[in-house]
């Protein structure tokens, strides 16, 4: 074992792990903290982190803001909360007056500790939304007509040129980027392809490499491409003993391995070399969109032989589009509980502490944007998973309220004990579960 290697790796997990983590639970905890101020709730103690204390200072508002040694998580405690888990302490805070009162959690309107504990995963939810936002403003969206920006390195040599409208792929006409899409599908696994282009002001047609060959665009975390080394520009020649010229050759390659490791010839930058990965079962949403089906899989994405040219986007569309993209992985997210409860969908798709760190590590390596593109993956999921209605959640003091608000009374003392212990003990399991899965699971 490479040990220095390892560890070299083990140390850029971490720390991008850690990055992550204290961005997303920071918002998180500042949405608790500002609508509790907002609310007339006071929030004694600010930290990011648990454990001890490595730096910290008191506002004018008398609110302790803290940076503490162990970076795994944060919280707010408010005034007549018991602990850190805003479970309410047993007897008021001696000598308040009835104003003073109003200013702790248990002596709050129902209506305000709702909202500050709602305002928990709100303000992940926003993170993830300004994140895709900030993404989409970045990247833009790509042109009605579809246009060549940018050529990718390849092996052969590109007779396309940057700014040619493609009028055509092989005679079928390409008007707008729906049609390039179908046309691009139907097009036959062969190295070349007649495009008809618009060129200074003139129509022509050149031949030019297949436009979706076997070039990577991406790579999976915790994928065996990763693990091979395989990058993003990488372009595949060959793959068990088969030259591949399209990107759905290589996938009919992987898909009929039956987990037998396959030598690839990769090109990259002008150099060419072997390398061997074993492609991984994954299960993977069938087309229609109906369940999952398990496939042999290598982690990687198929990309153009050039980049479509974009343009700003419309408001309308920096509204529309990160809320679409928002509630796709909502459904996702619950659609892939749904089918692992069943039994569908092994439960080697959970990730834990491990899984996520390797994730936003891998992340990392490909650039920032990819990092805080899986940066707004995660903070909607932490969003998500703290509305369960599990007791030590925020969910869970929702149920709460709900509760005081259906019967006019919150549970008594003893009744928030055993639940938050339970809810514990639940929480606990679930991360030592994801985390057997991150250990076992290849």
């Amino acid at each position: 074992m490479d040990f220095l290697g390892f560890l070299t790796n083990g140390v850029w997990y971490v720390v991008f792990f850690v990055l992550a983590l204290s961005v997303i639970v920071a918002i998180h905890e500042y949405g608790h903290y500002i609508v509790g101020r907002w609310s007339g709730i006071h929030a004694e103690v600010f930290s990011l982190g648990f454990g001890p204390v490595l730096f910290a200072r008191t506002d004018r508002r008398g609110t302790r803001w803290q940076v503490a040694a162990i970076p795994f998580g944060g919280y707010v405690k408010f005034l007549g909360d018991a602990d850190a888990s805003s479970v309410r302490a047993a007897e008021m805070p001696a000598g308040l007056t009835a104003a003073e009162k109003r200013h702790t959690m248990a002596g709050a309107p129902l209506w305000a500790r709702a909202a500050t504990v709602l305002a928990g995963p709100v303000a992940n939810f926003i993170l993830t939304f300004a994140v895709l936002l900030g993404l989409l403003l970045v990247t833009g969206v790509v042109t009605d007509r579809p246009t060549v920006s940018h050529l990718a390195p390849l092996p052969e040599t590109q007779t396309l040129r940057e700014g040619d409208v493609i009028l055509a792929l092989n005679g079928t006409a390409t008007p707008d980027s729906e049609s390039f899409g179908k046309a691009l599908v139907a097009l036959p696994r062969s190295p070349m392809v007649a495009f008809t282009v618009l060129r200074d002001g003139q129509e022509t047609t050149v031949e030019a490499p297949h436009p979706q060959p076997a070039l990577i665009s991406s790579v999976q975390p915790k994928s065996a491409a990763v693990d091979a080394g395989l990058r993003a520009g990488d372009v595949i020649l060959n793959a068990g003993g088969r030259d591949v010229v399209t990107f759905a050759d290589l996938q009919d390659v992987v898909f009929n391995s039956d987990g037998a490791p396959v030598p690839l010839v990769v090109w990259r930058n002008g150099q060419t070399f072997d390398l061997t990965l074993t492609p991984r079962p994954r299960d993977v949403p069938v087309v229609d969109g109906n369940g999952f089906e398990n496939k042999w899989m290598i982690g990687v994405g198929s990309g153009l032989t050039f980049e479509m040219a974009t343009r700003p986007a419309t408001l309308t569309e920096a509204l529309t589009l990160p809320a679409t993209q928002m509630w796709d992985m909502v459904t996702m997210t619950f659609s892939g509980l749904y089918h692992m409860v069943r039994g569908d969908v092994s439960t080697c798709s959970m990730s834990g502490v491990i899984g996520i760190a390797e994730t936003m590590g891998d992340a990392a390596k490909d650039g920032w944007i990819s990092f805080v593109s899986m940066l707004a993956v995660l903070s909607l999921g932490i969003g998500l998973l703290n509305l369960f209605p599990i007791p030590v959640l925020d969910g869970g003091h929702l149920v709460f309220h709900a509760y005081e608000a259906a019967t006019g009374k919150p549970p008594s003392d003893r009744a928030l004990q055993v639940l938050m212990s339970v809810g514990l003990t639940l929480l606990l399991s679930l991360m030592a579960f994801a985390l057997l899965q991150d250990v076992t699971c290849v």
